[in-house]
């Protein structure tokens, strides 16, 4: 059976993955797999290849071990704190299924493993190191998303219940998959549809999202078709806060790493620019 892989962690952005999960799970009827991942020890990147004395190395060696260790069961009960409290907020939102799992290593590792059987994997904008001053998005979440072979949905800081969400449609491959997806699953059934392209009115760009528009009402969705010029997260930002909307549905990461390095990524700009969950789709 499907289920929904929630990974969480000690940021700020538990509680949002928790309720955007919730949310998801009593929409879709699927169980949910809550995850932590713990990272590596300390002892993996204690270097003690200066210039001490034997006997020095030795007794600075055993305490770092003895700190590794210590930190180490701290961050298992820290971790299975969490998981229980998680696991008790999503029983309360009535998920009939929930279970916890607590693993070390990598996280992208963890989740090769575990996105076996997963439909939507869950995770926080931003970590416990990210730099909420200069609006840094977390370490992990585009290595997630780039490596996902399912949906990804991002947690904003805080989950408020929606029933509006638009699609950034520019008529690419993963921007089909987020329609495809829309149609067929119980997530969004019911709810306001904008679908939204950017770019020049032209007749082409028109008749780009005829197709799509017709398979979203066809579904039985109330859908609001829109072409707008201008810089794609600063359209598709303004017209999220002006109508309210809830939920921004995309596609994520078009290009290489390589060359979002060079000229910035539309997608983590999106992101970052709107603060509402996003379901990204690759």
């Amino acid at each position: 059976m499907s289920k929904i892989l929630a990974l969480v962690d000690g940021s700020i952005y538990a509680d949002s993955v928790c309720g955007i999960t919730g949310w998801a799970a009593t929409r879709t009827g699927l169980p949910v797999e809550v995850v932590h991942v713990l990272g590596r020890r300390m002892s993996s990147s204690f270097d003690l290849s200066g210039g001490l004395e034997p006997g020095e190395r030795s007794a600075l060696l055993e305490e770092y071990t003895r700190l590794d260790e210590q930190h180490g069961k701290l961050a298992q009960q820290k971790g299975r704190a969490l998981l229980e409290a998680t696991k008790t907020a999503l029983d309360g939102a009535g998920v009939a299924k929930v279970e916890t799992t607590l693993r070390r290593g990598d996280l992208l590792e963890a989740l090769a493993d575990l996105e076996v059987d997963t439909e939507i994997v869950v995770i926080g904008k931003r970590g416990e190191a990210a730099d909420f001053a200069k609006l840094h998005l977390g370490s992990n979440l585009e290595r997630v998303v780039r490596s996902a072979k399912v949906p990804v949905l991002v947690a904003a800081r805080a989950y408020t219940p929606f029933n509006h969400f638009l699609i950034a449609y520019d008529g690419g491959k993963s921007a089909n998959r987020a329609v495809d997806y829309v149609v067929a699953s119980p997530l969004l059934e019911g709810m306001r549809c904008t679908i939204l392209s950017v770019g020049a009115d032209t007749p082409e760009n028109r008749s780009r999202l005829e197709a799509p528009t017709l398979r979203l009402k066809s579904a039985g969705f109330d859908v609001d078709a829109q072409l707008l010029n201008g810089e794609p997260e600063e359209i598709i930002g303004t017209k999220v806060e002006a109508e309210n909307i809830g939920l921004l549905v995309m596609g994520a990461y078009g290009h290489s790493r390589i060359r979002s390095l060079i000229i910035g990524s539309t997608t983590t700009e999106m992101v970052r620019r709107c603060k509402i969950p996003v379901l990204m789709f690759r």
